[in-house]
């Protein structure tokens, strides 16, 4: 019996000092360095971090312009300091009349989207439908993404969902497109000979900035790879147990946290043959308008792939050393990755959640529509994450060394692509 037991012993032994060797091949970042911005980005002091709330949202930016600072990285295309400025138009709509064939339509079977004050059109020429049996919501998707005039008519069929979209577009809308635009929802199938439309819309503008550190390449300066995570998250809830505030320490303070360490690990290496850009997105949890527009400022071509890092701070659904990669499929940069973590016992696995729609719900989604391998790397359980998007998100709930390991592993699984000895080939079909 003492001997199976000191068999056994020893082999317990043998296989934790050989999963401890193997991670030691994993780069030197410490715990220390993960926490602190953590600590800092979801304390109760940054209110939730809602990026419609100008002191917070600028309090939470000014730190991690600061944390880019002492990591050496240079500002973006010669800007003055990390932030990269923006306005999001904000457009509630007010009153106003339809008339259609030259007999008014009813305000309740009429809706838009629109980022103009004062409405005045005799004529819309692009048309399009929603018609019976059709996926209501996904077409509204589909549709009220387009930013241009159009008539959309809709089978009175959808009075319900209908009444839910209007209630949903009455809450305003954003854009942060300089074009005007007009999108007129119709219940009803007449066909639209004549078409008279005045509407008032109160209109304004909120500020908004990313915040981005650059690391120039060495030999392919053009070339880059980006590491992003969103600072904002959605603010003062409804207090429980006398807590208001949405800390957002694992949504997405812990993808921030990692991406900082990140720049830091890589601004100390000095290696990265391509140049590195390291943002922090605001905006992401009203419709990620910061990817959006920080996307416009780039030619896709340039950009060779994307690591985008969401809610990281949790051990995944395969335990310790493991997180997930969104749309694993649709190009090669998972391979990529977890090639350049052989010798490790840490694992980067396909998105266990396909049914979440996860590779559209990030930032990395702009990208990747311009086909860029622009991925989320993720640890979250969808099914027993009960603090998401609560007063709970706070960052007693994480596992900071874990968080840590993680950060090790995306810097040691990206080697080769800010080198130059590998390149992800680029997505071509992004298909919802």
């Amino acid at each position: 019996m003492k001997k199976i037991i000191l068999c056994v012993g020893l082999a317990l032994l043998f296989s934790v000092s050989a999963c401890t060797a193997q991670n030691q091949n994993l780069p030197q970042i410490s715990e220390e360095e993960t926490s602190g911005v953590l600590k800092s980005l979801s304390a109760d002091d940054m209110r939730g971090r809602c990026a419609l709330n100008l002191p917070d949202i600028t309090k939470a930016a000014a730190l991690i312009a600061s944390e880019f600072k002492k990591a050496g990285l240079q500002t973006f295309n010669g800007n003055a300091d990390y932030l990269q400025r923006f306005q999001l138009k904000q457009s509630i709509p007010k009153t106003g009349k339809l008339s259609i064939n030259g007999k008014e339509v009813k305000a309740e079977d009429f809706a838009l989207s629109s980022n103009v004050a004062q409405i005045t059109l005799d004529r819309i020429d692009k048309k399009t439908t929603i018609a019976r049996g059709d996926d209501f919501f996904k077409r509204f998707t589909e549709i009220n993404t387009q930013q241009q005039n159009l008539l959309v008519l809709i089978d009175p069929s959808f009075r319900k969902e209908f009444g839910r979209l209007k209630n949903y577009l009455a809450q305003g809308n954003n854009s942060i497109s300089d074009k005007d635009y007009t999108v007129l929802y119709v219940l009803g199938n007449e066909k639209v000979n004549s078409l008279s439309l005045t509407y008032q819309n109160e209109v304004k503008a909120v500020p908004m900035f990313n915040v981005l550190g650059v690391l120039p390449g060495k030999s392919r300066p053009n070339e880059y790879v980006i590491f992003s995570a969103h600072y904002d998250h959605i603010g003062i809830l409804d207090a429980v147990a006398q807590d208001s505030i949405a800390n957002g320490a694992d949504d997405d303070a812990s993808g921030v946290a990692s991406m900082i360490a990140l720049a830091k690990y890589f601004a100390q290496e000095k290696n990265n043959e391509r140049s590195l850009i390291f943002v922090a997105f605001t905006a992401e949890e009203m419709g990620g308008y910061g990817s959006q527009f920080f996307s416009m400022q780039l030619n896709p071509a340039d950009v060779v792939a994307m690591f985008n890092i969401e809610m990281v701070g949790k051990v995944s659904k395969w335990g310790k050393n493991s997180a997930f990669i969104t749309g694993f499929e649709r190009s090669d940069f998972g391979e990529i990755l977890q090639k350049n973590l052989e010798g490790t016992s840490f694992r980067f696995h396909p998105d266990p959640y396909p049914e979440q729609n996860l590779f559209f719900r990030s930032d990395n989604k702009t990208l990747a529509r311009l086909g860029v391998p622009a991925h989320t790397i993720s640890t979250v359980q969808i099914d027993k994450d009960k603090s998401y998007h609560s007063v709970d998100d706070e960052m007693e709930t994480l596992d900071l060394a874990n968080l840590t390991e993680i950060t090790k592993a995306i810097a040691l699984s990206a080697k080769s692509i800010i080198s130059g000895a590998d390149t992800p080939n680029r997505i071509e079909d992004v298909g919802e």
